[in-house]
C-alpha cells in the first residue's frame, strides 16, 4: 500500500470513528506490522481505539465583570407608559454587569490526556486553562468529571490537572521517548478540534528541535497531522501508543491547520510534569550567566575554529558562577556532558538538571579549553536576582575625573567615564571602562547596533579604562592580522554584551 493510499484508508477509518469514542479499554495495542518498509501502517484503527479513552476534552469558563463603569451606555429615561419600555427593560437590566447578573462567563475548550489513572493525573497547556474558575474534563464516554488544577508552567506551556479517580473509570497513557523520534516517522494526534469532540489525524514527523520564539525552552517537534484550534493540550503519539509530544501550536493564515502543528517533545514535558506533581511549580537549575550566540565574527576574534557553544556575556551578582568559576567572555561548549551546539541549547540543559547538582562545565578562555565544576542553583530564585540587579541604577558619587578626553575609532567617538559623562548618559555608578560618546552613521559600529551611552568595558578579552587603551587595543589588533574587534559592551544599567566590529 502506498503512502497515499494509506492517508486515503486512514481517514476512511477515522470519519467512520464515532463508535470508537465509546471505546476506552486499558492497553494499548501497537500498530500492525506494514505491507512494505517504504509503506505506512496497514491500519491505526487498533491503535487509536485503545488511546481514545485516555484523551479527554477540557473545557472551562471564566467569570468576567459586565458592561459597567464609564464606558457603559446608560438606560435611557422614557415617558411612563411608553410602548418601548418593555423593549429597553430587557435590553439594559438583563445586561451582565446589572444586578442579579453580575458577570458573564467565557467558556474555551481543548484537549488534554490521563498519565495516571490511579491518581487521577491528567496533562494539557497551560494557555487551555489560563484564567480558568472552573475546569471540566469530558471524558470520550461522556462522562464529566470537576478538575482542580495541580500546577502550571508558563515557559513550556504545561499544565497539570487532577479528577477524582474514583468518579469514572480512567484509561491512561505513558510518555515515550522523543529524542528517539526520527524525522519521517508516523504520528498520530487525538483532540478536540473547534470543539468537535475526539478526533484522531495522523501525519510525520516533519521536524525536530524547531524554535518558534514562543518560549525560553523551544524545541518543538514539528508535524504534519493535523492540529487545530481545541487540539491545544492534546497528545501526539508514536506508532507504540506512547505520548512524545502535546500538541500546543500551529502556524496558519486562517486559524485552521495548513500542515504546520507544533508539539512539545516528551523529553521536556516529562520533567516539568514531575515536578508539578510533586511540588506544584517547577524547580529548574540555575547557572547564574547572561549569553549570548557565536557568530563566526566572534568565533574568529576569540580564536575559535568554528561558530559554537554560547558566549557567556555577564555573570549575575550572587549566583552560582559569581565566584570567579565563569567568566565574562567565556564560551561554553559543553555542559554535564551534553554538547551546547547553540546558545539555545543551553537554558534548556540548565534547566532540565537538578537543583543542587555538581557539574562538570566545559569552557573556551581566551582560546583555550577547560572544565569548571559548578553547583547549580534554582532558577526560580535567580530570576529575582536578575531583576533586582537590572534595576540598580545609582548615580556615582566619586570625585570629580579629570577633563574629558576623546578619540575616534571604528566610527565612534569614546571618552573618560566621569561624573560628567554619567550624568549626561545616565550611566550606573558600578559601570566601570570607556564612554561611547557618538556613533557615526552608516560606519561599522553603527551597523552593530552601538549607540551613544553605552560602555565599552573590555576589548579582545582585555580591560579597557581609557580612550588611549582603546586606541592601543585595536592597533594591536590590526598588527595580529585580526579583521574583527570583540568588544564587551554595557549598558547604562550594566547589562553586558559583546559585539564585533569590522577594522578594514
Amino acid at each position: 500500500m502506498t503512502s497515499n493510499s494509506f492517508l486515503r484508508a486512514a481517514r476512511r477509518t477515522f470519519t467512520a470513528g464515532a463508535a470508537a469514542l465509546l471505546i476506552g479499554v486499558a492497553t494499548v495495542p501497537s500498530l500492525v506490522a506494514p505491507a512494505a518498509a517504504d509503506d505506512g501502517p496497514a491500519s491505526v484503527a487498533d491503535l487509536a481505539q485503545g488511546l481514545l479513552g485516555a484523551v479527554v476534552n477540557i473545557s472551562t469558563s471564566q467569570r468576567v465583570k459586565g458592561t459597567e463603569g464609564p464606558g457603559a451606555v446608560p438606560m435611557p429615561q422614557l415617558p411612563e407608559g411608553s410602548p418601548f419600555q418593555d423593549f429597553f427593560d430587557d435590553f439594559f437590566k438583563n445586561r451582565p454587569g446589572e444586578q442579579g447578573n453580575p458577570s458573564q462567563k467565557v467558556q474555551s475548550l481543548g484537549s488534554g490526556f490521563v498519565v495516571d489513572a490511579e491518581q487521577g493525573i491528567v496533562v494539557t497547556n497551560n494557555h487551555v486553562i489560563a484564567d480558568a474558575d472552573d475546569i471540566e474534563v469530558n471524558f470520550s464516554d461522556g462522562v464529566t468529571l470537576k478538575a482542580t488544577l495541580v500546577g502550571t508552567d508558563t515557559k513550556t506551556d504545561v499544565a497539570v490537572l487532577k479528577v477524582d479517580p474514583k468518579g469514572h473509570k480512567l484509561t491512561a497513557v505513558k510518555f515515550g521517548d522523543s529524542s528517539k523520534m526520527r524525522v519521517g516517522d508516523w504520528v498520530m494526534a487525538i483532540g478536540n478540534p473547534f470543539g468537535l469532540g475526539g478526533t484522531v489525524t495522523v501525519g510525520i514527523v516533519s521536524a525536530r528541535n524547531r524554535d518558534i520564539n514562543s518560549g525560553p525552552y523551544d524545541d518543538f517537534i514539528q508535524t504534519d497531522a493535523a492540529i487545530n484550534r481545541g487540539n491545544s493540550g492534546g497528545p501526539l503519539f508514536n506508532s507504540a501508543g506512547e505520548v512524545i509530544g502535546i500538541n500546543t501550536a500551529i502556524i496558519s493564515p486562517s486559524g485552521g491547520s495548513i500542515g504546520i502543528g507544533f508539539s512539545i517533545p516528551s523529553q521536556l514535558a516529562f520533567g516539568v510534569v514531575d515536578q508539578l506533581r510533586q511540588f506544584g511549580e517547577t524547580r529548574r537549575g540555575w547557572l547564574g550567566v547572561r549569553i549570548q550566540p557565536v557568530t563566526d565574527d566572534i568565533a574568529e576574534s576569540l580564536g575559535m575554529a568554528t561558530a559554537k557553544g554560547a558566549l557567556v556575556a555577564g555573570v549575575i551578582k550572587g549566583g552560582p558562577v559569581d565566584n570567579g568559576t565563569i567568566l565574562a567572555g567565556d564560551v561554553i561548549i559543553k555542559f554535564d556532558g551534553r554538547d551546547v551546539n547553540e546558545m539555545r541549547d543551553l537554558p534548556r540543559v540548565v534547566a532540565e538538571s537538578t537543583v543542587g547538582k555538581a557539574v562538570d562545565v566545559v569552557i573556551v578562555r581566551k582560546g583555550v579549553e577547560q572544565t569548571v565544576k559548578v553547583t547549580l542553583g534554582r532558577l526560580e530564585d535567580g530570576e529575582k536576582l536578575a531583576s533586582g540587579e537590572n534595576g540598580n541604577t545609582d548615580k556615582d558619587t566619586g570625585d570629580e575625573a579629570p577633563a574629558v578626553s576623546t578619540a575616534s575609532v571604528l566610527g565612534m567617538t569614546v571618552g573618560d567615564l566621569n561624573d560628567e559623562t554619567r550624568t549626561k548618559f545616565g550611566i550606573a555608578a558600578e559601570v566601570s571602562g570607556v564612554v561611547i560618546t557618538e556613533v557615526a552613521k552608516d560606519s561599522a559600529a553603527a551597523e552593530r547596533g552601538i549607540q551613544a551611552g553605552e560602555v565599552i568595558t573590555e576589548i579582545a578579552q582585555e580591560s579597557v579604562a581609557t580612550p588611549k587603551d582603546v586606541m592601543d587595543r585595536i592597533a594591536a589588533l590590526k598588527e595580529q592580522g585580526r579583521k574583527n574587534a570583540l568588544l564587551m559592551l554595557a549598558s547604562k544599567s550594566g547589562e553586558l554584551r559583546f559585539v564585533t566590529i569590522r577594522m578594514d
